[in-house]
């Protein structure tokens, strides 16, 4: 049976290729690429299809627009807490994405072209190597709805700049600017919007010209005790997340979403 080309596979991922490059890209730019039900899915295969496509060596990560992501789109927010039971196909596409990022033996390069917060933070920090614009600012504010940071921040953030830090930025919610976010060691590299494309390109340029086994295998290599780790946190995040989505404080944080004001948080 003749399969669809990876590159017309996906209705809210973009996919081209130049030569051994494949550009994955979030193409929601109208809603600042938040992920509602359908991208969720499908960034729950696309890492497997890429992983399995003969004609790519390296895969640059990006978002349409003016934004990386902004995370979960509100008004699937409001469907998962309307009905709960559909939390349990969220949470195993969560781990899907993750573990095919993370399984993936191809370098991935994120291309941060704006702010990446929430599952958008999470989809960058996944990535090999981050680039980001300056301009960009990323963080983790799943608390400022309410939710627990269960689709990966629990998990990564700690490893890239230490328990205390990631607690005080998951714990608060803050976004970081690019340049502090490298600083720190969270991303790889800030640097200026016009030179953002260059630098992406000089270095994947250095990939595609090496040795496409040994880096995929040092790859390989350096993520078998990065996976170890995020496996044995991902099920219990998930399903703190999960008890967070029936909350009081989530269901008014996502009104207060929607109707442009604070939310009063009542601690239930």
């Amino acid at each position: 049976m003749k399969r669809i080309p990876l590159e017309e596979r996906y209705e809210t991922l973009k996919i081209e290729r130049k030569g051994r490059l494949l550009t994955l890209t979030m193409n929601r730019p109208d809603f600042l690429n938040a992920a509602d039900k359908v991208m969720h899915e499908e960034l729950s295969e696309v890492f497997y299809d890429i992983a399995s496509d003969p004609g790519s060596d390296v895969v640059v990560f990006t978002g349409a627009g003016r934004a990386f992501s902004s995370g979960g789109d509100i008004n699937w927010m409001q469907e998962m807490i309307d009905h709960p039971h559909t939390f349990e196909q969220t949470a195993r596409e969560a781990k899907r994405i993750v573990f095919s990022m993370l399984d993936l033996e191809k370098p991935l390069i994120a291309r941060v072209n704006g702010h990446a917060t929430g599952l958008g933070a999470t989809l960058a920090l996944m990535c090999d190597v981050i680039f980001a614009s300056s301009e960009a600012k990323i963080g983790d504010p799943h608390v400022a709805v309410g939710f627990v940071a269960g689709d990966g921040g629990a998990a990564i953030w700690p490893q890239l700049i230490g328990y205390a830090r990631a607690k005080e930025f998951l714990m608060s919610g803050d976004l970081l600017t690019a340049p502090r976010a490298a600083e720190i060691g969270l991303i790889n590299h800030a640097v200026p919007p016009a030179e953002l494309d260059a630098a992406v390109d000089a270095y994947v340029g250095k990939l595609l010209a090496g040795a496409t086994k040994a880096i995929r295998w040092s790859k390989v290599a350096t993520n078998i005790e990065l996976k170890r780790i995020v496996h044995g946190v991902m099920d219990a995040s998930l399903a703190y997340e999960a008890l967070s989505n029936i909350t009081a404080d989530h269901q008014e944080a996502v009104n207060a979403f929607r109707d442009k004001r604070k939310p009063g948080f009542s601690g239930r």
